[in-house]
């Protein structure tokens, strides 16, 4: 098994930021595709909010 090594400061903090961003990304792109009228928009928001949560 291999030992994990903590990541450097700076990219903590890189990815906290990132965390902290996408947490607001994720649901207002699910709201905004929802109150769109087609469902090709809100799918397509929808795939907005996929891609976010695999950043």
């Amino acid at each position: 098994m291999q030992s994990q090594k903590p990541f450097p400061k700076e990219e903590t903090f890189d990815l906290a930021s990132q965390l902290r961003r996408s947490t607001v990304s994720i649901p207002s792109n699910i709201s905004e595709g929802y109150v769109r009228e087609g469902l090709n928009d809100y799918l397509c928001f929808l795939n907005i909010a996929i891609a976010s949560l695999l950043n």
